[in-house]
């Protein structure tokens, strides 16, 4: 379909216009009088602003949207069935949910999105006739396509794809847990560090993709293409030794805690280092493991919110998509360790007191935090010299003479250097 096809029929609105449908639109979701809810079915709306609304339920269908600007748009559960985003600004949208079948994305920003349980597979597109316009409409089959789409950062858990175009598509550091990919062409995407659990890949067209670092448990590549592709550093399904050591490691994780309970007369503190703790699932939330030692461990969507992990030693271990929230980790090491995606809010990494005049701080020096949220946690005097801290959520956090020397903070919000020590 060409530009020039996809304006035809269209009415055209203005930017006052658009903001009154909006306003009015705003107000039928808070179910206040004067609500009436945005029909923008068949519209022109390119290069318009629709940045911070919320236009959760909204119908956009067949509409063309290209070059417009939804900076953390609230589009959950949105109809943008057939729609020409391309090149469009949906930098932290949200669009759970969302209906994308059949759309045009090429080229638009989804960096940090939340597209969980998105669908982006092939739809059936009216077309309007070129000078008829909407009175004569012709059907087409379109595939949904995302060629060159930067999703970095953003999450696609549950979200189909299948039959989708993806070529090229940036989907580095993604969460993509149980989302349908199969037949998709991922042709030279990249896909370094996506997180891709139990994702379903058959007949996918992985050719020259980059899978480095990527996380792909319940993976089953034996139908996808991947000549070219590199998967160097990949994280494989938990084999089956570590499956069988899973219930010796929940022992030490228990015995630490003993030892926190007892004051050291019982139990001792966890050696963990370089084990796969990812069979035990969450059955480390809300546990004793101060000082436990979990150096290089893998640890990748671990459920440890509410645990207690002062002074523990989380050097270099993968922390991927771990839930921390609430987690004490007051003098913890956690130097070098990748946590991107983590989920850090409302915990604590304030110095840890080991006496009247001696404390330690938590360090994350050169860690990997790319994504995380740290919204609301106590981040006071931490040490995050030469992190890389790209698309991190500060919102709320305290970081009071907490060192940043040396960090890439490129996307990260919430964090304000110019406050005084």
């Amino acid at each position: 379909m060409t530009a020039a096809l996809s304006m035809a029929g269209r009415r055209r609105l203005s930017q006052a216009e658009l903001d009154m449908i909006v306003t009015a639109h705003e107000k039928f979701v808070a179910g206040k009088q004067g609500g009436k809810r945005a029909a923008l079915k068949f519209t022109n709306l390119s290069g318009l602003d629709l940045s911070f609304r919320n236009l959760a339920d909204a119908d956009f269908s067949g509409s063309v949207l290209d070059g417009c600007r939804l900076v953390r748009t609230k589009l959950e559960r949105a109809n943008l069935f057939g729609c020409d985003l391309r090149k469009a600004d949906l930098r932290q949208a949200v669009l759970i949910r969302a209906d994308l079948r059949g759309a045009c994305l090429r080229g638009a920003n989804l960096a940090q999105a939340d597209l969980t349980q998105a669908d982006f597979r092939e739809g059936q597109i009216a077309v309007p006739h070129p000078r008829k316009g909407l009175d004569t409409l012709r059907h087409e089959t379109r595939t949904g396509e995302v060629d060159e789409v930067n999703f970095s950062g953003a999450t696609l858990d549950g979200s189909q794809f299948e039959g989708v175009s993806a070529f090229k598509a940036d989907f580095s550091d993604c969460s993509l847990r149980g989302a349908k990919l199969s037949g998709a062409n991922l042709k030279e995407a990249n896909l370094s560090g996506a997180i891709l659990d139990g994702a379903d890949i058959k007949g996918a067209n992985l050719e020259g993709a980059n899978l480095q670092g990527s996380v792909m448990a319940g993976v089953d590549t034996s139908t996808a293409r991947t000549s070219g592709a590199s998967m160097t550093g990949a994280l494989v399904t938990v084999t089956p030794q570590a499956q069988a050591k899973a219930q010796e490691l929940y022992q030490r994780a228990m015995a630490n805690q003993r030892w926190c309970q007892t004051g050291g007369k019982e139990g001792e503190c966890a050696r963990l280092d370089g084990e796969d703790l990812r069979p035990l699932g969450d059955k480390l939330k809300g546990l004793r493991l101060t000082a436990m030692s979990a150096k290089g461990a893998c640890m990748v969507g671990l459920d440890l919110s509410g645990a207690q992990l002062q002074g523990a030693n989380l050097q270099n271990a993968d922390l991927r998509a771990a839930d921390l929230r609430g987690a004490d980790l007051r003098g913890a090491k956690l130097t070098g360790a990748n946590l991107t995606k983590a989920d850090l809010r409302q915990a604590f990494l304030s110095p840890l007191p080991l006496g009247p005049d001696r404390r330690t701080v938590t360090s994350l020096a050169s860690a990997r935090l790319r994504y995380v949220m740290f919204q609301t946690a106590d981040l006071s005097e931490a040490v995050f010299d030469g992190a890389d801290l790209r698309g991190a959520d500060f919102t709320g956090a305290r970081a009071h003479r907490a060192s940043f020397r040396d960090c890439d903070l490129n996307q990260a919000q919430g964090l304000d250097l110019s406050a005084p020590a």
